[in-house]
């Protein structure tokens, strides 16, 4: 009797040590891309505060916070490109700590050329941060994890998008901008120990045999397939709408018929909450469900909230970024999954491709959007948003994994 029940005991201790595991780790992961990319999104939370700074426009402050995703995008094609020679734990490490600088001097930035280089500067070690990081989630994970481990990283983005942009509209407001970004610079400095703990050393690409004698070639093979082309070209729309919607709905929230005031600015990101809930589903619905219809489902979801956005009321405006805001990062970890799985070899350059195009999408709908803000209005520039998500649903057609030798016997 005592061993039947020990034996029946024995698969649930399993299960419940594996239970256990697979929540600490999505824990880590989340964190990591936290501290990674929190310094992204949450200056848009002071961009009032700025402009009235620096004396510029709402779309010159909005292009010059924004202009991380420059740097970003650069960065992803390089660390993309020489992926196979960078050691994933020691360029993570290195990129957040260097991260800090620039970070740390935004505080006495004495004009808006300066704030914009270092924004840029940012956005180059964040990116490399970002794309070794998924790099090593896609070689590290099975191919059954690695839905679950993009999903943790995806939400925890999500989560430096709510409590980044609180604890700067906090930090700002009781203690001034450059308290701010010093404070962001320690969280940078706190991102490089937890990787320190956690990352383990993976073996490089070029010592597992890639296969191919150029970088070059991978991204020829990459961009050779058109699931990946389809997918790198959503990642451009995904931050184009992104971008679009949480930078210049702050100047709408200030200013009259809704009014609020800065500090209140911060905890309207709390729509970002429902988010945290619903972007750890994406792998477990991607597996269910299938990557296109999944994706499709997320960006409905977005697209519904788009009318909201132009009415003259904060519940119906806040409803509005709660749904944007929940669609584009559930889509974010469709995509993001689909590429660690689409890409046969060599996701590091894969990843870079990717982020690459993603991030050019922010900066160019920081641009364009920006323009159409103040010629036409936020009606018109709701409008453009509305454009690139139905371009990213019609590139969804192209999303199909290849067939892996276990499928093609069935």
């Amino acid at each position: 009797m005592n061993d039947t029940l020990h034996a029946a005991e024995t698969p649930r201790s399993e299960a419940h040590t594996h239970s256990r595991g697979a929540a600490l780790r999505f824990l880590v992961i989340a964190l990591t891309a936290f501290l990674t990319v929190v310094d992204l999104f949450a200056t848009q939370a002071i961009l009032p505060s700025l402009v009235k700074h620096y004396g510029v426009s709402p779309a010159a402050m909005g292009f010059a916070v924004n202009a991380s995703t420059m740097g970003m995008a650069v960065s992803g094609l390089a660390v993309g490109y020489f992926s196979r020679e960078i050691d994933r734990r020691k360029g993570i490490l290195i990129s957040l700590i260097v991260l800090a600088i620039p970070t740390a001097l935004l505080a006495q930035a004495p004009d808006l050329t300066s704030f914009t280089l270092l924004r840029v500067a940012q956005g180059l070690c964040m990116a490399a941060a970002f794309t070794l990081t998924l790099a090593y989630l896609g070689e590290h994970y099975s191919a059954a994890d690695s839905a679950s481990a993009f999903a943790a990283y995806i939400t925890g983005n999500v989560a430096s998008n709510l409590i980044g942009r609180l604890i700067s509209a906090g930090v700002a407001d009781h203690f001034g901008l450059a308290a701010n970004f010093y404070f962001f610079a320690a969280l940078n400095l706190l991102g490089a120990v937890l990787v320190y703990f956690t990352v383990e050393k993976t073996a490089l690409m070029k010592d597992m045999g890639g296969g191919m004698s150029s970088h070059f070639e991978a991204w020829i093979m990459h961009l050779k397939n058109p699931s990946l082309r389809a997918s790198f070209a959503i990642g451009f729309c995904i931050l184009f709408a992104f971008i679009g919607t949480f930078t210049f709905v702050n100047f709408v929230l200030v200013q009259p018929p809704i009014g609020v005031g800065a500090m209140t600015l911060g905890f309207v990101y709390f729509v970002f909450l429902p988010a945290i809930a619903t972007t750890p589903l994406a792998g477990r619905a991607v597996k269910r469900f299938g990557t296109r219809p999944t994706f499709w489902g997320a960006l409905l979801v977005a697209f519904l909230g788009l009318p909201l956005l132009i009415q003259a009321s904060l519940p119906a405006v806040l409803l509005g970024m709660v749904l944007v805001g929940a669609g584009t990062f559930f889509a974010q970890a469709c995509a993001t999954g689909f590429v660690g799985r689409a890409a046969t070899s060599d996701r590091g350059s894969a990843s870079g491709l990717y982020l690459a195009c993603y991030f050019f999408g922010g900066l160019i709908g920081s641009a364009v959007l920006g323009l159409i803000f103040d010629r036409f209005g936020w009606t018109a520039c709701v409008g453009g948003i509305a454009v690139s998500l139905v371009v990213a649903a019609l590139l969804a057609v192209f999303l199909k994994t290849p067939m892996t030798p276990e499928a093609s016997r069935h």
